[in-house]
């Protein structure tokens, strides 16, 4: 501990902390764009400046180390015009569309400007104006309102190891984006949105869909059915200040049904079905011994990860569909015979947690139910809390209700997909029954829970055992996959989630808080979230998906065994390999390999 003052208070605090870190500590605020608690330092924006003593100019409390008896003023007239002069430099270079903006109201610079009174621009000059990227079915770049924070090329550089931005050209025409000023169409970026939870502006935003949804609502002939994954009944009440964590899955369900939606179903179901269809792949693959270890592949942006970077192991992912497009090819085939209704008038929307669900459903062989989208439109929590919004609506002052039958209802282990181990838990949950026939006396796994690695080994019983691993965030996975191919690491099940914060609970479409610590809460927030789903499961009277009624009826009535003919059908794809896409790519070869031709614009094969 050193001992400094700050603003006239003596303090003590740690000694290597960075000044803005410290005042924090004694809550003194230091505003910043750019910095981004342990992840990115660059000291570029230059709003945190503050006076130092004996130090001749401003310095940038996010670089500058506190010392033994330093002295720091935070607020002097020299410092916030300063801060101020930085501000309306940046907004001279800026578009004034805020109240049309993505961001407004949860803009960075919008609040600073506010804080500051910025009330009129006296630079004027030459402004940046760069053509908006829309091309991705998940994300959005508005280059135009990107302030070279380098939040986002930090995060998909040190956290995802994506390496998809980076600063180009220089002086006033900088801005970050991809190599050669590409498309995120073009490059092999996973749209994992981590990006999205860390642009102090609108910069980088998720491609909004809320207006298909009214319009399939507003449809007399669209029977509009809506599945919602286990992690929005944990933070969607945050949209709506409630406290992190709270589970409002009655709340939701209820505003779900007033904005008119015909059936309200769980997408938990659509997971206690990949439990059976991915527990039974891996138990076939433990008595063959081929192509293990066997990688889930709930989720699409550790399954483009996959794909653009590891293509070695495309064999070793499961077969199995995403919960998400599990339930929307049932939607279209087993609820649709269920119902009497002809597929071709159900429209099917998701709400997930995740960004790169929205490319997930885009990807063309997901269309197994015979129509052109097994799920047509994809929501985040975010969308889905304007929505709500729009409609006038507020969770805190609505009922709980039911989700609707048949394909409502889950298990627990259904339940828990949404957070870090979750997918890992609840298969193992089934295939140790399955291949003990023993019920387990607990069926809580806390070995294979939370942190960015966790091992762990299932006893079998007669000398057999399952070696599993749970990893979040693709560069984490990176680190695994290496290891794993230089022999060092050996497993036979291994669940990945792309989203460093939790897996779904913190995904690239759950809520976006402000401030420079937002990685931190983020990182806090995911707890409290995982503790709410744990909650859920513990709460339901089924809490393995093997014993969920409805999915024994499903395949007693509609598939058959899990596995089978009619599941390979419906619930089972393939990959693409895009490693030689992404290299050529990456050196600005313009050119697909056949393979990769799906993913191109058209008229673009070449």
């Amino acid at each position: 501990m050193i001992t400094m003052t700050v603003d006239g208070q003596e303090v003590k605090v740690e000694e290597g902390l960075n000044i803005l870190d410290a005042a924090n500590k004694v809550d003194i605020d230091i505003p910043t764009l750019c910095y981004l608690e342990g992840v990115n330092e660059p000291a570029a924006c230059r709003v945190c400046v503050v006076e130092i003593e004996g130090e001749q100019d401003l310095q940038p409390a996010c670089e500058y180390k506190v010392k033994e008896g330093m002295v720091v003023r935070t607020n002097t007239p020299e410092v916030l015009d300063a801060r101020k002069t930085v501000l309306e430099l940046l907004l001279s270079d800026h578009p004034f569309d805020c109240l049309t903006c993505e961001a407004n109201l949860n803009c960075e610079l919008q609040s600073l400007a506010d804080q500051f009174g910025v009330r009129q621009i006296p630079y004027q000059g030459e402004k940046n104006e760069y053509p908006i990227d829309d091309l991705s079915p998940a994300l959005v770049r508005e280059p135009s309102k990107c302030i070279m924070c380098r939040r986002c090329i930090r995060v998909c550089d040190n956290i995802q190891e994506v390496h998809i931005y980076d600063v180009l050209e220089r002086g006033f025409p900088s801005v970050a984006g991809p190599a050669f000023s590409d498309s995120l169409l073009d490059t092999p970026c996973i749209t994992c949105g981590q990006c999205i939870l860390v642009c102090p502006t609108g910069a980088l935003h998720t491609k909004n869909d809320k207006q298909q949804v009214w319009e399939a609502l507003k449809d007399p002939d669209k029977h509009v059915v809506i599945q919602t994954a286990p992690a929005i009944r944990v933070t969607i009440g945050e949209i709506f200040d409630m406290d992190v964590g709270s589970l409002v899955t009655g709340q939701l369900v209820a505003a779900l049904k007033r904005l008119g939606f015909d059936k309200v179903f769980d997408d938990c179901f659509g997971a206690d079905v990949v439990v059976m269809e991915e527990g039974h792949e891996l138990m076939e693959r433990l008595e063959s011994g081929k192509d293990l270890p066997q990688f889930t592949s709930c989720c699409p942006g550790w399954v483009k990860f996959c794909e653009n970077f590891y293509s070695d192991f495309l064999d070793n992912l499961s077969s199995c569909k995403s919960p998400q497009q599990v339930f929307g090819s049932l939607v279209k085939t087993y609820y649709a015979e269920q119902a009497g209704i002809d597929p071709e008038n159900i429209f099917s929307v998701s709400v997930m947690p995740c960004v790169a669900k929205k490319y997930e459903a885009s990807r063309p062989e997901m269309n197994d139910s015979g129509q052109d989208r097994d799920v047509d439109v994809n929501l985040t929590t975010r969308e889905l809390g304007e929505l709500i919004k729009e409609a006038g609506l507020d969770l805190k002052t609505l009922p709980e209700e039911e989700y609707d039958h048949p394909m409502g209802y889950a298990s627990g282990a259904g339940v828990i997909f949404g957070s870090t181990g979750g997918v890992c838990e609840a298969t193992l949950r089934t295939v140790y029954e399955k291949m003990t026939g023993e019920e387990l006396e607990d069926v809580e796994l806390e070995q294979v829970r939370g942190k960015e690695l966790k091992e762990g080994i299932v006893d079998l019983g007669d000398g057999r055992e399952i070696r599993a691993a749970v990893v979040r965030g693709t560069g984490n996975a990176r680190k695994l996959l290496d290891q794993i191919q230089s022999g060092e690491k050996d497993y036979d099940f291994i669940e990945v989630m792309a989203c460093p914060n939790g897996g779904c609970v913190g995904g690239g479409g759950q809520p976006v808080y402000s401030g420079y610590d937002r990685w931190t809460k983020m990182g806090e927030h995911y707890v409290k979230r995982a503790e709410g789903l744990f909650k859920a499961d513990q709460q339901k009277e089924h809490r393995t998906a093997h014993t969920n009624p409805y999915v024994k009826k499903l395949y007693d009535e509609f598939l058959g065994k899990p596995h089978g003919d009619k599941s390979q059908d419906l619930l089972h794809t393939k990959y693409v390999n895009r490693k030689k896409y992404t290299r050529d790519r990456l050196y600005g070869v313009k050119e697909c390999n056949e393979e990769a031709i799906p993913d191109c614009r058209e008229g673009e094969q070449t």
